[in-house]
């Protein structure tokens, strides 16, 4: 039911517009407007890159507007097709759910053609947009409610080619810390579609909260495009740790449901350790501080490993069963391989 103006086999730069049906009280023929930007241009990949899978994290809306605005189309070689809210809904509301249909987009996959609103941008990208691409960024932060050491980071899929090109893709964005992630909050994730039908799948937790600094926004423009050259889409050289006189990206796991830390009570999360420090077993991380009772000591939350503080709840305000910190494992890249 989606509709476009846009021509995907067409040469050049092309601005326009997903339109997705929805109806509502004060408009029964009414469309969502999703922006998109496709340029086209020689031989090469095709590479999708999307913003604002939830809608409260903008460090990867503004890069994609960006690189929408000001590349050249003689820049790239082959097809750049760039979404950079794709919950165009949520965006619009600073919102991680869409305020139309109360849906996670990331929870939506592979989606339904003649669904809500979510769940149509979902099925239009599982059939439309991943089948004609090589691979698929999306760029993540922790929005309103987590803030990350920033980093890229990817799933750890079967098979061997299609691993070897996501860590190769996933280091390419030289953040300080790569981070292996599963998944403990439900299945039909947008990465975990792309991955099932074989593309390079790149994503990010680019920091979090309401604000975002100039050096995270630096992290998130610059890593993109650095990316983008490694995958052969966009001219130039590619950059390493190494050509920037940095260490090499120290790359994390947190593959266990242990390394997420939840909160085992409701109440007010004091942080006792800083975002991005090493930590040791049963160290002390954080403490749940009870509004009703004065009298009454806090729980305290300890790592349940050594590792790294890698996220951290940004709301003090918890509710029982919240995630409130994730600590991930240090591990090699050839140790990678072989998980």
């Amino acid at each position: 039911m989606i509709q476009t103006d846009v021509d995907w086999n067409r040469k050049g730069k092309q601005q326009g517009f997903l339109r997705v049906p929805y109806s509502h009280n004060l408009a029964g023929w009414a469309n969502v407007m999703i922006p998109i930007c496709v340029i086209a241009h020689g031989q090469g990949p095709t590479v999708l890159v999307l913003g604002g899978n939830h809608g409260d994290e903008y460090q990867g809306q503004i890069a994609i507007r960006k690189l929408a605005r000001t590349l050249p189309e003689d820049s790239v070689q082959g097809r750049l097709i760039l979404i950079p809210s794709l919950n165009f809904p949520a965006a619009l509301t600073a919102t991680r759910l869409s305020p139309i249909d109360g849906m996670n987009l990331n929870r939506a996959f592979p989606g339904d053609a003649e669904g809500s609103v979510t769940s149509q941008i979902a099925h239009y990208l599982t059939h439309h947009l991943f089948p004609i691409s090589d691979a698929v960024i999306d760029i993540h932060s922790g929005g309103r409610s987590m803030e990350f050491v920033p980093c890229s980071h990817m799933h750890v899929v079967a098979h061997p080619e299609q691993r070897r090109a996501m860590l190769d893709a996933m280091l390419a964005w030289n953040t300080d810390f790569c981070f292996l992630y599963t998944d403990i909050a439900g299945s039909g994730l947008l990465p975990v579609e792309a991955e099932n039908l074989g593309k390079t799948v790149v994503t990010t937790e680019l920091g979090g909260g309401e604000g975002i600094t100039a050096a995270v926004h630096r992290i998130a423009y610059d890593g993109l495009q650095n990316v983008l050259r490694h995958l052969g889409v966009l001219n130039g050289p590619v950059q390493t740790r190494a050509s920037l006189g940095s260490p090499p990206s120290l790359i994390t796991q947190a593959l266990d449901a242990r390394n997420y830390l939840l909160a085992p009570e409701s109440g007010i999360l004091e942080i006792c350790v800083d975002l991005g420090a090493a930590v040791h077993a049963d160290q002390l991380i954080g403490a749940i501080h009870f509004l009703e009772r004065l009298d009454r000591a806090p729980i305290e939350i300890r790592s349940p490993k050594d590792g790294y503080l890698i996220a951290i709840r940004t709301p003090c305000k918890t509710q029982q069963g919240d995630c409130v910190a994730v600590i991930a494992e240090p591990v090699d890249a050839n140790a990678v391989m072989n998980l």
